[in-house]
C-alpha cells in the first residue's frame, strides 16, 4: 500500500528554522518524483518543490527559493524539507506528495498531478 506520512511541523517565531520529514512506504522514493505542497489559511494548495526520482533535478517555486531545501535519504526512504528564515506568511499546512512519473512534469505545481498525498503537518510562524 502506497503511503506518505509527514512529521515535524510545529509553532515557532519568525526567523526560525524547521525540518519536515516525509516517510514513504509501498514504493521507493528513487522511482518517482516527489514533492511538497502547502495550503495557507483561506488559500488553495500550491506546489512549492519537486524532486526527480533520480534526485538530480529539483524545482522550487519562486516564493520559497533560497529559504527551503528539499533533500532525500534513499536508505531511509524519507524525504525532508528544510525551512529557514521562516516568516508568518509561511504559516500553512504542508503536504508531502508522490507524482506518477519519475520526472517532475511541467505542471508539478498543480494539485491534479499529485497522485498520493500525506495527511499534512501544520507549521505556524508567529511574528
Amino acid at each position: 500500500q502506497v503511503q506518505v506520512v509527514e512529521s515535524g511541523g510545529g509553532s515557532l517565531q519568525a526567523g526560525g528554522s524547521l525540518r519536515l520529514s516525509c516517510t514513504a512506504s509501498g514504493f521507493r522514493l528513487m522511482d518517482y518524483s516527489t514533492g511538497w505542497f502547502l495550503q495557507a489559511p483561506g488559500n488553495d494548495r500550491e506546489g512549492i518543490t519537486c524532486i526527480h526520482g533520480n534526485g538530480d533535478t529539483i524545482n522550487y517555486a519562486d516564493s520559497v527559493k533560497g529559504r527551503l531545501t528539499i533533500t532525500r535519504d534513499n536508505g531511509k526512504n524519507t524525504m525532508y524539507l528544510q525551512m529557514n528564515s521562516l516568516k508568518p506568511e509561511d504559516t500553512a499546512m504542508y503536504y508531502c506528495v508522490l507524482y506518477r512519473t519519475v520526472y517532475c512534469s511541467d505542471v508539478w505545481r498543480q494539485t491534479a498531478y499529485a497522485a498520493y498525498w500525506g495527511q499534512g503537518t501544520q507549521v505556524t510562524v508567529s511574528s
